[in-house]
């Protein structure tokens, strides 16, 4: 194993390894949301939530003040029907023991962080559990900060602390890695189709040629 984090095999992030924090997806946020369009945050926070899902990767939901900033996304809530979001009052979610804990108690290392806004929500928990031995990741395109200038300075400050930069999509690929994995082939392909862009109609008429398999 490599001494160095971010090279070789062990620089990839696997379903076994990752815990997913989705952070404060919810209505008052993107209304605040000037970064990104909402629509592709929306998509590319639903395909990372849909993979975790089908990966079994641990995933923690959160909100902040949900009753003054709203509830969790609905399409993202109907991912995890049955799970109850943290609801906090820290901008920093790792300041709150109760995600603290959650995440502790999955056992893993790969911290996948995701959420509004960037600078604040994403950039507070990110460096922060890194001091606490996490190999942090965050997904730049499924998070968006009030200007593309918070958004981008906040890229940077994590980048400079060491917490890896990725996509919604690359996460897939990069859990995925093989397609002789076959038992999770039709699901991704379903999140791709759905949520992959340009490369869902691609995937599609690649299925097509295949006879639909």
């Amino acid at each position: 194993m490599s001494a160095n984090p971010y090279i070789g095999l062990e620089a990839l992030s696997t379903p076994d390894s990752a815990v997913l924090l989705l952070i404060d997806h919810q209505g008052a946020q993107f209304a605040g949301l000037q970064s990104h369009d909402a629509t592709n945050v929306i998509n590319n926070t639903l395909a990372l939530a849909k993979a975790a899902k089908l990966f079994g990767i641990p995933t923690i939901l959160t909100t902040v003040v949900a009753d003054r900033g709203g509830h969790l996304l609905r399409q993202l809530q109907d991912v995890f029907p049955d799970q109850q979001p943290i609801d906090r009052t820290t901008q920093n979610s790792w300041e709150d023991p109760r995600v603290v804990e959650a995440v502790a108690a999955t056992g893993r290392k790969d911290l996948v962080i995701a959420g509004l806004y960037t600078d604040i929500c994403v950039a507070f928990p990110a460096v922060h559990a890194m001091a606490d031995g996490y190999r942090v990741i965050a997904v730049t395109d499924a998070s968006g900060a009030t200007s593309m200038e918070a958004h981008e300075r906040a890229v940077q400050r994590m980048v400079q602390a060491g917490v890896i930069p990725s996509a919604a999509i690359t996460m897939l690929g990069e859990w995925q890695r093989d397609w002789a994995r076959e038992e999770t082939v039709p699901g991704i392909a379903e999140i791709f189709f759905a949520h992959g862009g340009s490369f869902g109609p691609a995937l599609a008429w690649e299925f097509q040629l295949l006879g639909g398999k």
